[in-house]
C-alpha cells in the first residue's frame, strides 16, 4: 500500500470527497488538519505552493486536490499509484 497524506480542513466538501474516494479504494491515509495548527498550514503551503485544500500526496508525490485525484481515477491511473494493481 502507498503512503498517503491528505491536508484538509474540517468543513471542506472537496476534502470529504477526496477522503471518500480513497476509502472506496480501500486506501489508508494520514489526515493533516491544517485549520487546527498554523504550522501545519505553513508546512502544506511550503510543500505545494498552494493555499487550498485538500492537498494530496501519494508516496511523497504531490497529486493536487480532489479534482486531480478524481481525474487520475477516471483515467485508470489511481489504482496503480495506490498500489492496488497486482
Amino acid at each position: 500500500m502507498s503512503n498517503i497524506i491528505v491536508y484538509s480542513t474540517a468543513y471542506c466538501p472537496y476534502c470529504v470527497r477526496a477522503k471518500q474516494l480513497l476509502k472506496r479504494k480501500g486506501a489508508e491515509y494520514k489526515e493533516v488538519m491544517v485549520d487546527q495548527d498554523p504550522n501545519l498550514m505553513q508546512e502544506m503551503m511550503e510543500r505545494t505552493q498552494r493555499r487550498t485544500v485538500p492537498q494530496i500526496f501519494i508516496n511523497d508525490q504531490s497529486i493536487g486536490g480532489y479534482d486531480e485525484l478524481a481525474q487520475l481515477d477516471t483515467k485508470g491511473e489511481l489504482d496503480s499509484l495506490l498500489g492496488l494493481n497486482t
